[in-house]
């Protein structure tokens, strides 16, 4: 019998007391992995703390066989993120792959938006993200070997309503995740990210106030956290050794792939141009490849199968 796709493989998952972070804690425990299930306990907006969702994780896992440790530390502070590295390296003895999954919601529409509200959102999902990536840079390349999995979001991707501060965050972590993979890619160490559609705690608060709003959460509530899972597991996986660079989509049975911004169209003049010549001009020639403003419930317009 071939041995566990994760077998022996230490992984951080952070914000795994819950939802999408559970899910992929307990299928990496169940693949073989020594996980590290981090979570702060926060609430929806990333108040408060406490360290039953992250116990209760690591009991499951325990429960099954598996190894697991809690870490309650919270991904915003530099420190507090080297010592949940600290911790894999310290109870399993190295770090294999960290899974940037923690995140809050602030949703305002944006001429309401709060600083506090932006700033708490870019503070957990893209400081976040970077402040324990970074903390396990150093030992990813000191063995020649790591992965990277970073949560972003078609909110980011796409667009909605509602969520300035966490479309920036989300799209900040496609290019956080770029440049780890470019610059880490000399030292055999992956990075890659994938766009969720899973009902959770923090979807949960999708106001549905209107028929449309009900329908659209409705539709939502039939994805589970878990769908997320199998596709986080297999990127962490030395099959996917060859992965990297890369934007996934997961709608429970559905995988996608992003593709990335680049030129569609372009115009170009030996004269130079002038503001009145870029409107005449170029703003005509380029106007039928413009993108709507869309939101992913329009682009993905179909029920999810």
């Amino acid at each position: 019998m071939s041995a566990p796709l994760l077998q022996d493989k230490v992984i951080i998952v952070t914000g795994a007391g819950r939802g999408i972070g559970r899910g992929i804690a307990m299928l990496a425990a169940a693949n073989g992995a020594k996980v590290v299930v981090n979570d702060l306990g926060g609430a929806e907006d990333g108040s408060g703390s406490d360290a039953s969702p992250a116990d209760k994780v690591v009991d499951e896992i325990k429960a099954t066989g598996g190894e697991a440790v809690a870490s309650y530390a919270s991904v915003t502070d530099w420190d507090a993120a080297h010592d949940i590295v600290d911790m894999a390296v310290t109870t399993f003895g190295r770090i294999d792959c960290v899974v940037n999954n923690a995140g809050n919601l602030r949703d305002a529409i944006f001429h309401k938006m709060t600083e506090e509200d932006f700033d708490s959102v870019i503070n957990v999902h893209l400081k976040g993200s970077f402040n324990v990536s970074r903390a396990a840079a150093t030992h990813f390349r000191a063995q020649t070997s790591g992965c990277f999995v970073n949560m972003t979001s078609t909110s980011g991707l796409i667009g909605n309503f509602g969520q300035a501060n966490y479309a920036a965050a989300k799209l900040g972590i496609v290019g956080l995740s770029k440049s780890m993979a470019l610059d880490m890619g000399r030292f055999r160490v992956r990075s890659n990210c994938i766009a969720p559609f899973a009902w959770s705690r923090l979807i949960g608060t999708i106001p549905t106030n209107t028929e449309e709003e009900k329908a659209r959460v409705a539709k939502i509530q039939q994805m589970t956290p878990d769908k997320i899972a199998p596709l986080a597991v297999a990127l962490c996986s030395d099959a996917a050794q060859d992965v990297t660079g890369q934007i996934f989509g997961v709608r429970n049975n559905e995988i996608f792939l992003f593709n990335h911004t680049r030129p569609i169209r372009f115009a170009h003049t030996a004269e130079g141009w002038t503001p009145d010549s870029v409107l005449d001009r170029v703003i005509p020639a380029l106007k039928a490849d413009f993108f709507p403003l869309e939101r992913s419930g329009e682009v993905f317009s179909w029920d999810p199968m």
